[in-house]
């Protein structure tokens, strides 16, 4: 039951787009300022509100520290429930734990997680960030979700595989293990920079050490050797990360939990794969993924009471089945799951739901494709448009086939083109034109019936194109029958799949007597005919069939097909045949049909069983074999930011998967790329498809197809260099940071931590000694350079003063509509999710709606 004194909490809760934090203190949620942003205590438990500002899309998140208390767990636990309850029920529920959190926690803290010690459960008082008598070392782990532990300040708590941050306030020295990659080392470098910022109002020096080539930086390691005292042999060999590699779980159960007579009752429903149809509004279920993730789901006519009491029933399956206690658990309702969630189901459909401008339906045992007509000249301007409809253009570019033909290429006849046999392997590439340049798709098309060694061949002739063009193709595998739509498209309704044989000049298909190909399509971008077997079982109701026999052939409409279907059907029967065509109606069929059949049977009668395509969310993973074993990690509400050049990237759209290759990602897993994407279906809770389309996009060559899925797509991000030596150059001021000296001396106190010695400091040319930090006013200004890019004042204000502040709350002088101008550029990145000049480069009403979002409009 929500009490008065929760409902006073949950005032201060914002309706506005943005991060909301606040932290257990003595059982009651107390906010955190958003200076604190990326900070948590290990002793205490903390509630994240995340509103993306449309239906449906607020989070809520409660983090459990290492050291915390059972009191503030459960405290924190009952606040979600009620927080959620007030929100009105539709919020989706985390549980976190520390050094588990879920991708979609870390995600809001791009620079990465600090844990810092104590809490109020220790004992320890929570400390101002914005001062300097400061000494603590920071343990950095992780490529893309980076987390920062405050450990023992001693060369003992040092290893060759990590990086370390010693911060003594006025100055950060980042310590960079010899086997710790780039990647770590750009993160690195970027939290010491969101620390200097943020908590030192920009005033603190950042130096950097190579642990391999110390000798490199004799200052820095005398400010290191004078807090850490003389190194007595050589620092300890890498250590793995505590958490074990996760791959993906394909192992499910749904359970319905409920309450019997005071009893927690867990009743298996099914095993995976799970389809919609399993969930009744008026229950709360659990799915389970083996113990790696707890989901639960809460119908709409489901009592308030089973409602509330969701979370912690999903706690008590957890420990009914004796799962650690950091196992993931997420709480959802009816019409708020998340993407997670409706990947464990084989089709997904959700109120009222359509694709792009129209509808499409999946071919299921009887179902049509219906696919709605677009504006092709639409896909320019929208790329989104693009990658809904998965075509880069109108298919109006060059299109080149070869054959695989004793395991070489063989330019095939134009004459020919569309004509695919299931004997043979093809290539295919389609050259068109974007932004003035020359752009390139090669498609590698796979036959049912062709041999290892020809699909083998088609792989490494596929390379050898490849290089030809400088890797500028966007490869695709296509196998028989799963052809995208684009690939349709450039046949113009003249694309024709034979069940078996070879286009082979010199090869003789034998004669199969009577042929039946089901044609399908509304139009020249949609269109192919497809071989199948001469029978009457083969029959569709809703589609559009050619017979071919030796003296006459068939065009057979099914009751169901459209008019579209019947004009693009008599097209494509005039390229399979040239005889003259009897056009025979369903239930109107002659004798000599059904003969040529084998007899009249059974067939696909039943319009019911149309079905629409399920759309689910799409999903990025960065794919890693770092530890020898197939590994991914999903980046939550990723941007283009998230492809990281060093990174091979996995992006699933459900009917297509891309896997996108940075310029500098490591070889060997570029190479696994195919098999890493082959395994991820293969792994699938749902059971995908094994034969999904798979698209290979390098950096820097991304159809539209691709961008589409990304918000704000930038094509010049990569031609301007951000690398982890031009970043350590910018942020490092090597000559002022190897002025101080340190010897130890005096008294000082760590953040939340005990009374401890401070550093003294021998500044040449400047007094840099730690003085009492003195308390400032929230109106105070800081000082900080802008960039000159940006036309900013300079003049920059605390966040609070600016956030959800109607005009007249304002400090003086601030334009309400130009609020923005008055961050310092973390504050601008961590409210906007971009810096400044990524941000001036966006359109006006992209610019106003994340503003919007981070309630500064």
């Amino acid at each position: 039951m929500m009490t008065e004194e929760s409902l006073d909490a949950f005032r201060s809760v914002s309706r506005k787009p943005g991060l909301q934090i606040w932290t257990i203190n003595n059982m009651k949620m107390a906010p955190v300022s958003p200076r604190g942003y990326g900070n948590f205590f290990e002793g205490d438990c903390y509630i994240v509100l995340y509103n993306r500002g449309s239906r449906q899309s607020i989070d809520i998140h409660y983090w459990i520290g290492n050291t915390s208390s059972q009191d503030e767990q459960g405290a924190a636990a009952i606040y979600v429930t009620q927080l959620d309850e007030y929100l009105g029920g539709s919020p989706l529920q985390h549980r976190e734990v520390q050094g588990y959190e879920s991708p979609r926690f870390r995600g809001y803290f791009k620079n990465g997680l600090i844990y810092k010690k104590g809490g109020v459960a220790s004992g320890f008082h929570h400390v101002d960030t914005n001062v300097y008598n400061i000494l603590r070392l920071l343990h950095v782990k992780g490529r893309k979700h980076v987390t920062a532990t405050e450990v023992e300040v001693s060369w003992n708590s040092f290893n060759n595989g990590d990086i370390f941050l010693l911060d003594i306030g006025k100055a950060i020295v980042q310590w960079n293990g010899p086997q710790s990659n780039r990647r770590e080392k750009l993160k690195a470098v970027l939290l010491a920079q969101d620390i200097r910022d943020r908590e030192r109002g920009g005033r603190a020096q950042i130096g950097v050490v190579e642990g391999g080539d110390e000798k490199d930086s004799p200052e820095l390691m005398k400010i290191m050797t004078a807090v850490l005292g003389q190194r007595n042999g050589p620092v300890r060999e890498a250590t793995p990360d505590d958490r074990s590699d996760q791959a993906q779980n394909n192992n499910v159960r749904l359970y319905h939990v409920f309450e019997h007579s005071g009893n927690l009752v867990v009743q298996e429903v099914a095993t995976e794969p799970l389809t919609q149809d399993l969930l009744r509004s008026s229950d709360c279920y659990i799915a389970d993924q083996r113990g790696s993730s707890v989901m639960v789901w809460k119908g709409k006519q489901a009592s308030k009471e089973e409602r509330r009491e969701a979370l912690n029933r999903a706690l008590g399956y957890i420990k009914a089945k004796n799962y650690p206690s950091s196992t993931s658990v997420k709480v959802m309702s009816e019409g708020g799951e998340s993407a997670m969630f409706k990947h464990l189901f084989k089709s997904w459909r959700d109120k009222g739901q359509t694709q792009g401008l129209g509808t499409t339906y999946n071919v299921g045992k009887i179902a049509k494709v219906d696919q709605t007509k677009f504006d092709v000249m639409q896909l320019h301007a929208r790329p989104e448009l693009a990658a809904q409809h998965r075509m880069v253009d109108d298919a109006s570019g060059d299109v080149t086939v070869w054959r695989i033909e004793n395991l070489e290429l063989a330019e095939v006849n134009r004459r020919t083109y569309g004509q695919f046999y299931g004997g043979d392997c093809y290539l295919v590439l389609y050259t068109y034109q974007r932004s003035g340049q020359q752009q390139y798709i090669l498609y590698m098309w796979q036959g049912r019936h062709a041999t290892t060694d020809e699909i083998t061949a088609c792989a490494y002739q596929a390379v050898n194109v490849d290089n030809k063009y400088n890797g500028a193709p966007v490869q695709v595998r296509v196998v028989m029958g799963k052809e995208p739509r684009h690939f349709l498209a450039i046949f113009k309704g003249k694309l024709i799949i034979f069940e078996g044989g070879t286009g082979r000049a010199s090869a003789v298909n034998p004669d199969k007597g009577a042929r039946l190909f089901q044609v399908r399509g509304n139009d020249e971008l949609s269109t192919k005919a497809t071989e199948v077997q001469a029978r009457a079982s083969s029959l569709n109701t809703n589609d559009v069939f050619l017979l071919k026999t030796d003296h006459v052939s068939y065009l057979w409409y099914g009751k169901g097909c459209s008019g579209d279907e019947r004009v693009v059907g008599r097209a494509m029967s005039d390229v399979l045949s040239k005889q003259d065509k009897q056009v025979v109606m369903e239930g109107q069929e002659p004798a000599e049909f059904w003969v040529a059949l084998g007899g009249k049977g059974p067939y696909a009668s039943d319009k019911r069983m149309q079905r629409e395509e399920p759309l689910h969310s799409p999903r990025l993973f960065e794919c890693s074999n770092q530890t020898g074993r197939f590994r991914m990690t999903e980046v939550d509400d990723f941007t283009q930011d998230d492809l990281d050049e060093e990174d091979v990237m996995l992006l699933d759209t459900w009917e297509e998967i891309f896997l996108w290759v940075g310029n500098l990602a490591n070889q060997y897993e570029t190479k696994e790329a195919w098999n890493s994407a082959q395994e991820y279906l293969r792994t699938h809770p749902a059971r995908r498809d094994p034969d999904t389309p798979i698209i290979f996009v390098k950096e820097g060559h991304e159809p539209p197809t691709f961008t589409g899925w990304f918000n704000a797509w930038d094509p010049h991000k990569w031609s301007v260099s951000n690398s982890y030596e031009e970043m350590k150059k910018k942020l490092c001021d090597a000559t002022s940071i190897s002025q101080i000296t340190v010897s130890p001396g005096g008294s000082y106190q760590a953040p939340g931590g005990p009374m401890t010695s401070p550093p003294v400091y021998r500044t040449h040319g400047g007094d840099l000694s730690p003085r009492p930090a003195t308390p400032t006013s929230p109106s105070t200004l800081r000082t900080q350079s802008p960039s000159p890019s940006a036309g900013y004042s300079g003049k920059f204000l605390d966040p609070e003063l600016l956030i959800n502040k109607s005009p007249s709350e304002l400090p003086q002088g601030v334009d309400p509509s130009q609020r923005e101008a008055h961050l310092s550029d973390v504050d601008f990145e961590n409210l906007l999710g971009s810096s400044r000049a990524d941000f001036l480069r966006l359109p006006k009403w992209r610019q106003t709606d994340l503003k919007k979002k981070a309630g500064l409009f």
